[in-house]
């Protein structure tokens, strides 16, 4: 059981290094409205893998199932992608419109994690592929798994929350134009995987859609 809790925070830490579109998107709100900010796309983040995480361990029969359901969740996501992308490109250091609200402010970023991880197929496929690894290469029981992804998701949360809370911190160096080239980088990043999205995920649907 201790092997399970040390190598699923480790696998969570590991899992959230990577530079993606949650990773940019949790650094510049962090800068631009504060760490709080990037804590609560962290926690879209995290009830997003949990949602993967359960599937993969106990399957998907128990969800409803909708039509299109997939194809209306990636199209929402490349319309965000492609809205943030277009917006860091031209207004240097952007902030989308949002509610002023304490709830609506906690919505917004809490969906945007949550729809930015949804979207990018290779977590949940992630996720799949550690439930097998689990099962068949290190014989964990049903518990070992569970405490496993729980770790997991907990390693997910703290090093993004840690991550927002670091590039607050660092405010001070970002200037003006050090600002404007993130920005900017992030904006192509954000814009380069919408379409990359919209190619890969939304074309062959939308065909047969209209068949």
């Amino acid at each position: 059981m201790i092997e399970a809790i040390l190598y699923g925070l480790i696998a969570g830490i590991l899992l959230c290094l990577t530079f993606g579109t949650v990773f940019f998107s949790l650094l510049q709100n962090s800068v631009d409205n504060g760490y709080r900010s990037g804590i609560k796309i962290a926690f879209g983040v995290v009830v997003c893998d949990a949602i993967f995480v359960v599937c993969a361990l106990f399957g998907t029969a128990f969800l409803p199932e909708i039509n299109h359901f997939e194809f209306y969740l990636t199209l929402f996501g490349v319309l965000l992608l492609l809205t943030m992308g277009v917006a860091n490109l031209f207004k240097g250091t952007p902030r989308l419109a949002y509610p002023k609200t304490r709830f609506g402010n906690f919505l917004y970023y809490f969906s945007t994690g949550f729809v930015l991880n949804a979207i990018n197929p290779i977590n949940f496929i992630t996720w799949v592929t550690l439930a097998a690894y689990l099962t068949n290469s290190l014989h964990y029981s049903n518990q070992e798994r569970i405490v496993f992804m729980i770790m997991s998701l907990i390693g997910i949360f703290g090093t993004e929350s840690a991550l927002a809370i670091f590039a607050h911190k660092l405010k001070r160096f970002f200037t003006p134009k050090v600002v404007l080239a993130f920005n900017r980088t992030t904006g192509v990043v954000f814009i380069f995987i919408a379409l990359q999205l919209a190619w890969t995920r939304l074309y062959d649907p939308l065909l047969a859609m209209l068949k």
